[in-house]
């Protein structure tokens, strides 16, 4: 999406600002009790892919309603962070943003297994 000539220039002015010339007077104070939702809006890369599943355990999962896709991917998420072998801890997105990490521990990040 492309902005205006205003949208932009209204844009470069808040990035200008000083923060002391900010009103937070609309903004309402933290209380400290609130509860936060880590990763709301991240959304993971998705990879098409065809996979053959026992017929029941399909029929089971659309059983439940729509989103059986969604179920699965969600049930496989759990599984891999519960898993005492997960070697994506830490990573932030599939973009190699740190895959230098594992790079320089001679560890291939798309297997999770030492490099050769």
């Amino acid at each position: 999406m492309k902005l205006t000539k205003s949208q932009a220039k209204e844009i470069r002015n808040l990035k200008n600002m000083k923060d002391k010339d900010i009103d937070f007077s609309d903004i309402p104070e933290l209380r400290g009790d609130e509860k936060f939702i880590v990763g709301k809006f991240y959304r993971p890369i998705k990879k098409s892919l065809t996979i053959r599943i026992d017929a029941d355990v399909l029929a089971w999962v659309r059983g439940q309603g729509k989103g059986y896709q969604t179920r699965i991917n969600r049930y496989l998420r759990e599984k891999m962070q519960t898993s005492t072998t997960y070697p994506w801890q830490g990573i932030v997105s599939l973009d190699g943003a740190e895959w230098p990490r594992f790079a320089s521990k001679g560890i291939d990040p798309s297997t999770g297994q030492a490099s050769l």
